[in-house]
Formats: structure tokens, C-alpha cells, sequence
């Protein structure tokens, strides 16, 4: 258990699942340090006991003030909704950052655990599904060939230098506050929602607050020393499972039709293209279309037989809960 002694520096804080972990670390107690850049609202965090460090996660003068004297590391930093961005944001973030903090911690006298938040998306599609922590890489994307470098990188270090390490990938996060995963309750509540491709849609779900119950978990179990966990809900639940689930709740009927996804994918590519040089977010790009076509099915015991069931929400109760949400926040 993290306590009042430990000093605890979390990167990626103001995001959606920092968010959630700052404030599970304010009931413990512990000495909470925060990067977050010059330019990130820190809204009610504000009102929490952190300390701020403000600037870029690979300022390397930054991360050294920073983890003076830190316990623990917090890596979710992530360059994740940042379509517009060019290449050299994902490596600076995903890679040169995991290589400062590190190099950081093995320098602290009293360093206990690095948890590096990475993704299941390290994986790609899965062609055979259920995958699990042994399953090669098989990255799709800048975003995932990044997040591979950071973990293949820090995996190694760990080893050279003995760094006590747990690495946590996450399957797709939801819960209150998120928007990710808004477009698809959206889509779930037109009167005949669309879906695209033809393949079976497999995804494997995990609540925020699920998630950060395991990173914390993983901070402070020896058993995890060393390890790779995937965390998700043990249950697959498909898009079309999740579409039917969220017009149940909102009383509408079930009704869908299937449409090819080629098209677009080309219409991604096409405004990434465009709009990347004049620095505007695309409002499609080819990871979003991918969101809705890739099977990604997990194995997830290990998580559970290292960590405990630590899951208060399954898939769709989860989602139940998340669609009364957005209702009452007026988002859907």
C-alpha cells in the first residue's frame, strides 16, 4: 500500500485515466508530483494536494527536477488523440520520455516501482484470437510502433540496470469523462446505426476506474515485479454487442446494418494527408476507422491470478452506466 512516506510522480496526469489516478492516489496519502504541459487545464485537480511540474514529458531538465527523490513512476503520457501531429510527437513522447524518467529512476536511492502504462494496441489486429502477454508484437500504426519502441526500450533497461519495472496495457478504456468512445453511443443511438466491415468487431473493454485499481495494484504487489499484464474486462464484447446494450438502455430498437469499410479508410487517408501540413485535425483518419474494423480479444487471467479480481464493473453494466451518464451530461 502507497502511504503519507511515499512520493509518488505520474506523467500523462491531466488525461483521461490520469485524471482518475491522481485522485486515487489523493485518498492514500501519498506525495503526489504531476507533469502536465503548459497548456493542460487542470480543472478540479487543481483542488488536490500536487505538486505541478509544467512543461514538455521529454524536457529532459524537467524530468530531472522532477523525480528527485521519487518512489514511484506513473508513465501514461501519451500522445494518443493527437492525429495532426507529425511523427516526432509520438517518438518524443512513447520513447524519449520512457528513456529520461528511467534513466531518472535508476538514479534515486530509494526507488521501488516504475509502472509504464503501455497498450494492447502494441499487438494490432488479431488474427487469431484470444491474444495474450506472450503474443508478438504487431504494431499497425505510428502510434503503436512508438508505444512498441518505449516498452521494448524500457523492458531492456530494466534488465541492465535492475530497475524494478511492471508494465500495464491497457484494452479500451470508458467511463465517465471520456470521448473516445462517445462516436459509438452516438452512432448507437441514430435509428439505424451503421457498422463498418464485416468482421466479428472483437474488443475487450476496461472501465477507468477497473484500470486504475490495477496500476496502483501493480505499484505495490512483489508479484508483479518484472511483469506484463494486459488489463480488460474478462469478457469479449463486440461493437455490435456494445450497440445493442446502449439502444436497450435508451429504449430504442436494435437495429443496424453493416457497410464496407474501404471506403473509409480511403476518405483517412485522404484528409490525414491534407490536413497534417496545415496543422488541422482531421475529422476522420485511419485510426479512428480501424477502431471499428480490428478484432482485438484478450486473455486476461494473468492480471487476475497476479493482482486479485480487482473489477467492480463488468462490459455491459459498464456501459449501462456510462449511456445514463452521457444522458445526464446531455453528450448523447
Amino acid at each position: 500500500m502507497l502511504t503519507s512516506t511515499d512520493k509518488v510522480l505520474v506523467t500523462g496526469a491531466t488525461g483521461f485515466t490520469g485524471n482518475y489516478l491522481i485522485r486515487a492516489l489523493a485518498e492514500t496519502g501519498c506525495k503526489i508530483h504531476a507533469i502536465a504541459r503548459p497548456s493542460s487545464r487542470l480543472g478540479d485537480l487543481e483542488n488536490l494536494p500536487v505538486t505541478w511540474h509544467r512543461g514538455n514529458v521529454y524536457d529532459e531538465d524537467l524530468i530531472e527536477k522532477a523525480m528527485q527523490g521519487v518512489n514511484y513512476v506513473f508513465h501514461l503520457a501519451a500522445a494518443y488523440r493527437e492525429a495532426k501531429a507529425g511523427d516526432e510527437v509520438y517518438s518524443l513522447v512513447h520513447i524519449k520520455s520512457t528513456q529520461l524518467l528511467a534513466e531518472a529512476a535508476s538514479r534515486q536511492p530509494d526507488f521501488r516501482k516504475f509502472v509504464h502504462v503501455s497498450t494492447v494496441g502494441v499487438l494490432g489486429h488479431i488474427e487469431n484470437p484470444p491474444a495474450n502477454e506472450e503474443s508478438p508484437y504487431n504494431p499497425g500504426d505510428i502510434y503503436q510502433s512508438t508505444k512498441v519502441e518505449g516498452e521494448q526500450w524500457i523492458l531492456a533497461f530494466s534488465k541492465e540496470k535492475n530497475l524494478p519495472l511492471t508494465v500495464i496495457r491497457p484494452a479500451a478504456i470508458y467511463g465517465p469523462g471520456d470521448r473516445r468512445l462517445l462516436k459509438i453511443f452516438k452512432l448507437a443511438k441514430m435509428p439505424v446505426t451503421p457498422i463498418l466491415g464485416f468482421g466479428k468487431g472483437l474488443y475487450h473493454l476496461i472501465h477507468v476506474e477497473d484500470l486504475v485499481r490495477y496500476i496502483v495494484a501493480a505499484a505495490t504487489t512483489e508479484k508483479a515485479l518484472g511483469q506484463i499484464y494486459i488489463c480488460g474486462n474478462p469478457q469479449t464484447y463486440s461493437i455490435p454487442e456494445m450497440t445493442r446494450v446502449i439502444k436497450e438502455t435508451l429504449g430504442l430498437p436494435n437495429r443496424s446494418l453493416r457497410i464496407p469499410a474501404s471506403p473509409f479508410f480511403l476518405i483517412g487517408y485522404l484528409c490525414e494527408a491534407i490536413c497534417k501540413p496545415l496543422n488541422i485535425e482531421p475529422p476522420i483518419y485511419p485510426r479512428r476507422v480501424a477502431f471499428f474494423t480490428k478484432d482485438r480479444s484478450f486473455e486476461t487471467s494473468k492480471i487476475q491470478r497476479d493482482l486479485g479480481n480487482l473489477y467492480k464493473y463488468s462490459s455491459e453494466g459498464g456501459i449501462r452506466h456510462l449511456t445514463r451518464w452521457y444522458v445526464d451530461q446531455g453528450w448523447l
